[in-house]
């Protein structure tokens, strides 16, 4: 197995994507490889003959905007404002597993929680990412 080259850094956007970015910081800089970052909008469905489509549409553009601005603030803030990053709106695993796909990515960094109770038997983002994906996957702890 060669070193990774092209890595999909995968953040929610949170106060944990900045220990999931320098981790992936840390691992490109080791092997030399290109980052990218991506962000996930999840799609709200909405009835299509509703009411309240047009505000619904707003408010997802609006999602989009925020984001956007602050994955800019974000690769910014960790000396990563030249790195390709994205966000894409739609069922979260999907999108992530696309991304990893047309980048040609050859490892997926994304964060990963401890579960508890009955959330352990949930199917979580992680967990199907590790199964779906085109290539390595490396799960950051975050507490």
């Amino acid at each position: 197995m060669g070193s990774y080259s092209k890595i999909l850094v995968v953040v929610d956007l949170t106060d944990d994507s900045a220990c999931i970015v320098e981790r992936a910081r840390g691992l490109a800089a080791a092997t030399g490889a290109q980052l990218s970052l991506l962000h996930v909008v999840e799609y709200v469905p909405v009835e299509p003959l509703g009411e309240t489509l047009l505000p619904a549409v707003q408010i997802e553009e609006e999602l989009v905007h925020r984001a956007r601005e602050r994955l800019s603030a974000l690769a910014a803030e960790h000396g990563l404002a030249d790195a390709p990053r994205a966000v894409a709106t739609g069922n979260i695993k999907a999108e992530i597993v696309n991304a990893a796909t047309t980048q040609q990515a050859d490892l997926i960094i994304l964060g990963s929680r401890e579960r508890h109770g009955l959330s352990i038997l949930v199917n979580f983002t992680e967990d199907t990412i590790l199964h779906a994906a085109p290539c390595d996957v490396l799960a950051v702890r975050l507490r």
